[in-house]
């Protein structure tokens, strides 16, 4: 089944953990690159003030693991590259957030597919737009539909990085 996985990162060396994150993903069986979004520096959404700006990618994949299993090698890999979960929408290291897990619906509080926010969030629907343009967010529609209501300000194209497929 199909997974969209962002990943963000506003500390420290941020290209280089999302490139690390997207190899640490996918180094174990289960899941499988499909394609990566470009990598665009955006605004940070909610949390503390002064905050530097994030890099945001979104990540397709095909996958046979669970939800939770997903969601456990997300966290994983997170902590892998020094996350620290000190206060709600504050700086990190690395942010993985399972968006979509094929037609999946969940609503528990450890894990909330689709991903609760990410129909109202550019950061989100600008890369997945690119990565996957006829990507859907169960129950909320058509990505492409969504961003036009929603519109990409705050979200800036870098050019001049690129994640690379893992090994």
């Amino acid at each position: 089944m199909k997974v969209v996985l962002s990943l963000g990162s506003n500390l420290g060396r941020r290209f280089t953990t999302l490139q690390g994150a997207v190899d640490t993903l996918f180094d174990a069986p289960g899941l499988e690159f499909v394609q990566a979004s470009p990598v665009y520096e955006t605004d940070p959404v909610g949390g503390p003030g002064g905050q530097r700006p994030y890099l945001n990618a979104i990540v397709v994949a095909e996958t046979t693991l669970a939800p939770r299993t997903l969601l456990e090698r997300a966290q994983s890999v997170e902590n892998a590259f020094g996350r620290e979960r000190v206060e709600r929408w504050g700086p990190r290291t690395l942010d993985i957030d399972l968006i979509v897990v094929g037609e999946t619906v969940c609503d528990d509080p450890d894990l909330t597919l689709p991903h609760p926010r990410a129909h109202e969030r550019a950061f989100v629907l600008v890369p997945w737009s690119k990565a996957d343009p006829e990507g859907e967010v169960p129950g909320r529609g058509r990505v492409a539909d969504l961003l036009e209501g929603l519109g990409e300000q705050g979200v800036r194209l870098r050019e001049d990085l690129k994640l690379q497929r893992p090994d």
